[in-house]
């Protein structure tokens, strides 16, 4: 039997780049898997690939973390198609490149609704089917530009970081219901976003990868291995934790 077997995992996000990582290293490992993202399309694309591919059973949901009847619908979509959910992965999220004196409110609010509300949103959404089987893994994908900052990318920075703070303390209420809620922060990954970075200066891009220990950027690959353990039943007694995935880039 695969270690995720019986699981069934709401990822957000999960349509492209880390999340559709995740998602493929789950259903590899046995697990039933929501695949909500803003594209539907792209969410649709990914389940019907995982099921084809792994033989587990899938679900792609379009889904705007923003929208709170949105998210509901997602949580409703998957307990009705897969079962009960025992794991989320909040790995929806948005990044502006840019110097926080050229920002604008607008942007400070879209960054705040997608990464810090979001994930509380869909946190809540699922939380209280947790509580009443009295088990769940949550793992929330933030960025160690939450620990320890990040030029071109405050607000953002400050977005991770209060996903790891509400994590934590998250953490503390539901441990006593048996619900574990920790925190992976990718390094520098070849994403979409870190296409901005590239855009923006070609030479920040660069210093990037040779600050990296490793000597590389980070594939999506490299940050899905660490969320898939989180939500094993190996991980059972790890909660409040934030692991750093980044080639040794961030030691914290």
């Amino acid at each position: 039997m695969s270690r995720l077997t019986g699981s069934v995992v709401i990822v957000t996000g999960g349509g492209r780049g880390i999340g559709e990582s995740i998602c493929t290293e789950l259903a590899s490992q046995g697990a039933d898997v929501a695949v909500a993202d803003l594209d539907e399309r792209a969410a649709a694309t990914v389940a019907a690939c995982l099921a084809q591919r792994y033989g587990v059973h899938t679900l792609g949901v379009g889904a705007d973390v923003t929208d709170p009847g949105a998210v509901r619908a997602v949580v409703d979509a998957a307990e009705s198609e897969l079962g009960p959910v025992t794991g989320l992965v909040n790995n929806a999220g948005i990044d502006v490149i840019g110097r926080f004196v050229d920002s604008t409110p607008d942007t400070w609010d879209r960054l705040i609704d997608v990464n810090l509300k979001g994930t509380i949103g869909v946190t809540r959404a699922v939380l209280d089917g947790m509580i009443a089987r009295s088990a769940g893994r949550i793992v929330n994908i933030a960025s160690d530009a939450g620990r320890v900052g990040s030029s071109g990318e405050v607000v953002y920075s400050a977005t991770k970081g209060g996903v790891i703070a509400f994590s934590k303390a998250l953490a503390r209420e539901v441990a006593k219901e048996h619900i574990t809620v920790n925190v992976v922060c990718p390094g520098p990954t070849d994403t979409a976003l870190l296409d901005q970075v590239a855009e923006a200066s070609q030479k920040l891009y660069d210093g990037l990868a040779r600050a990296v220990p490793m000597r590389r950027i980070a594939q999506p690959a490299d940050i899905a291995p660490a969320v898939a353990f989180l939500l094993s039943p190996g991980a059972g007694y790890i909660t409040g934790q934030t692991l750093s995935v980044s080639g040794g880039l961030t030691m914290v």
